[in-house]
């Protein structure tokens, strides 16, 4: 049984992805970042950072913080999603890297500045929104040649439809015009039951086979049964 510590942010979604794609059991703790519940003392417990997404695996009574860390755990604790050739594996682990290193970052300081900052600093804007459409054209490049991000459907895929799905919302408002391709991968993204579902955690439509989610007070969750 997976416990999953999260949120309605895109890094909070893709461990609900995975793990609906994978079939596993899994509980889903509300952590509820806009009041604070990543800094309570049981959070960080589990993750020291303060961060989500963090699960707790109780059939090994191990925690793993960090949302490609996660990821990359449960498709191997699976054997699913993640080839385990070395050369099929190396292809598949470039795409997550790129997404924490470049997409989540670049994506989340556009909405920063865009929406969150305490006074208009248009360089800023315009830095990180030509940096955010530089990389839906490395993206677009990319799937130009592939129906999938490395392929065949994997662990790339699902670590980056939620932050380009959040790029079309109106927190960012980047259109996807200009890349076809992309805009291609995400309508079968949305299309797949799994993404549909871990998409939607947290929100009074999810519905699950797999995932259940916690009593209302999440810190009383946090601490192993």
């Amino acid at each position: 049984m997976i416990d999953l510590y999260t949120y309605t942010t895109p890094k909070g979604r893709k461990p609900a992805i995975l793990l609906e794609e994978l079939e596993l059991p899994y509980t889903l703790h509300n952590i509820d970042i806009g009041k604070g519940d990543q800094f309570t003392p049981e959070f960080k417990a589990i993750n020291p950072n303060s961060k989500i997404p963090a699960i707790r695996d109780r059939d090994h009574d191990l925690t793993i913080f960090e949302s490609g860390a996660i990821l990359i755990y449960l498709a191997e604790k699976a054997g699913k999603l993640l080839p385990t050739d070395m050369a099929g594996r190396a292809t598949v682990l470039e795409w997550p890297m790129f997404q924490m290193a470049s997409v989540g970052p670049m994506f989340g300081q556009l909405g920063h500045f865009r929406n969150a900052a305490p006074e208009a600093i248009p360089y800023a804007v315009e830095r990180y929104h030509r940096e955010t459409l530089r990389l839906l054209d490395v993206l677009d490049g990319q799937l130009k040649h592939h129906p999938y991000i490395a392929g065949d459907y994997s662990i790339a895929d699902i670590a980056t439809f939620p932050w380009v799905a959040a790029a079309q919302a109106p927190y960012l408002g980047i259109a996807l015009a200009d890349f076809p391709n992309v805009d291609r991968w995400v309508e079968t993204m949305q299309q797949r039951p799994a993404v549909q579902v871990g998409m939607d955690i947290l929100q009074p439509s999810f519905k699950s086979k797999f995932g259940t989610l916690a009593p209302a007070e999440p810190t009383a969750q946090l601490t192993p049964a």
